[in-house]
């Protein structure tokens, strides 16, 4: 067990109970989720709760991307860099975010990330960029594509239920690794996302019906 691995251990313990306490969560699909290996998980992004959601929801480690100014923030940068959490600087070229990201799957691990790059006010998810796409052909790695629901209404105090759903592993053999190649692989897992977000809104409106399947 590595330093990261030993604190998503404590965690476990600690910070994920308090999430399920604060957050009525339902995990759909999870088992989909690769056991072992290289993958990208990638998913929308509402609300700032949605990291610590998605980290419970995870039955492995992630390796979340998160914007540089977060990291800087006290205490919070130090949190979330024991967690293994990755800087990176928006809006602008980062070589080395880029290496971080190839080297979390080439070692076997789990890289998170919020695939729109940023946090979507409306409620639905958004276009997707290319960084997971383009770390899934370089690295010849699958990509589980998942997507959460009720975020957006969450406050604290309110509890209102949250939701998660998880695609099958995509792979996207054949696909150039460049420019032509992550539009393509995106555009695919930017679908996969809004489809599962669509089938999210349906279980909520059925009352989050317990063993429901979602959706490829």
């Amino acid at each position: 067990m590595n330093r990261v691995d030993a604190v998503w251990a404590i965690g476990r313990v600690t910070l994920q109970p308090l999430t399920r306490l604060v957050v009525p969560l339902r995990n759909y699909g999870v088992e989909r989720v690769p056991r072992s290996g290289g993958v990208v998980l990638a998913f929308n992004h509402f609300h700032w709760i949605d990291p610590p959601v998605m980290g419970t929801a995870s039955p492995r480690t992630v390796h979340f991307l998160a914007k540089v100014e977060a990291h800087r923030v006290p205490g919070l940068g130090q949190l979330i860099r024991s967690f293994g959490t990755i800087s990176v600087r928006r809006g602008e070229s980062d070589r080395e975010a880029v290496r971080l990201m190839r080297e979390v799957v080439r070692d076997g691990h789990v890289l998170g990330l919020f695939a729109e790059g940023t946090r979507q006010t409306t409620g639905v998810p958004g276009p997707v960029q290319p960084g997971a796409a383009m770390v899934a052909l370089q690295e010849d790695v699958p990509v589980v594509p998942a997507a959460i629901h009720g975020s957006h209404e969450w406050r604290l105090g309110n509890w209102a239920p949250v939701s998660v759903a998880w695609g099958e592993p995509v792979r996207f053999e054949g696909l150039p690794k460049g420019g032509k190649g992550y539009r393509e692989a995106s555009a695919e897992i930017e679908r996969r996302i809004h489809r599962l977000h669509d089938w999210l809104i349906e279980m909520h409106a059925l009352g989050r019906p317990r063993g429901a399947v979602p959706p490829a």
